[in-house]
């Protein structure tokens, strides 16, 4: 088999399990946080919430995303695989052509740092790359056999992952919060979550009791209700449904 399509196979395989691979980070972060030097020191607000704030900048990429989405986005995926009814070409993805991928990473690159270790920011900083070009190539591929030279003449101008100039062209319907809720919810919690657990992983380190902080308990509190609240409206009504639009997975 040739290496681009040997590639490409690989990505749509990292494609359909994009939502839980990543996971497989947290327990090399745990273990990097019981065992690094923790500088700066964890338990310094102003770190926490540096770190903090990059996990929301990745977070806030993804609702300027997702809160734009039109109704037959391009790139869902489906039990059959990927489907595209309409190429996604305004918005965040005036800017890159793969912004979800974007937010990702900076949600994750705040918790990684967090951790305690510059060198394992710039580890999964690598493996990041390689993982997601890997779905790139395989969502592109889809998308240029889907829409041909629309797609073709769009990405030209578009690059993948970094912009190169800040020029939003507006998407033509109006940002719906409801559909930024209804997905992103669990990721949000998600990132409440890890930051908690690598507090604990740093207070074992330095008291050998697993042990959270007061504030930590307060985020992860006030966070927690708010992930019941919102379960709970999703599952029993339909407040969060939005008409015409989409709820993509990425």
């Amino acid at each position: 088999m040739p290496l681009t399509e040997n590639l490409e196979k690989r990505g749509e395989w990292l494609f359909r399990w994009r939502s839980f691979l990543p996971l497989i980070i947290v327990p090399f972060a745990i273990w990097i946080t019981v065992n690094s030097d923790s500088y700066p020191p964890f338990d310094d607000l102003n770190w926490l919430v540096t770190c903090f704030s990059i996990s929301l900048l990745g977070q806030t990429i993804r609702a300027l995303t997702i809160g734009y989405v039109p109704k037959g986005t391009s790139g869902r995926n489906t039990s059959e695989g990927q489907v595209a009814l309409t190429l996604n070409t305004k918005g965040m993805y005036s800017l890159v052509r793969h912004p979800l991928y974007l937010g990702n990473y900076f949600m994750w690159h705040g918790i990684m740092l967090y951790a305690g270790s510059y060198e394992f920011v710039i580890y999964f900083t690598i493996a990041f790359l390689l993982y997601y070009s890997l779905i790139a190539m395989a969502e592109e591929k889809f998308l240029k056999g889907k829409f041909g030279e629309e797609y073709i003449d769009w990405a030209d101008g578009i690059p993948a992952f970094i912009p190169r100039k800040l020029i939003w062209t507006h998407p033509g319907v109006f940002f719906s919060f409801k559909n930024v809720l209804k997905r992103e919810y669990n990721g949000a919690f998600a990132v409440f979550v890890s930051f908690a657990t690598l507090d604990i992983a740093h207070n074992y380190r330095e008291l050998e009791r697993l042990e959270m902080s007061d504030y930590m308990q307060y985020m992860l509190g006030v966070s927690t209700v708010c992930f019941l609240i919102m379960r709970t409206i999703k599952k029993r009504t339909t407040w969060l449904d939005v008409e015409g639009r989409e709820f993509i997975k990425s």
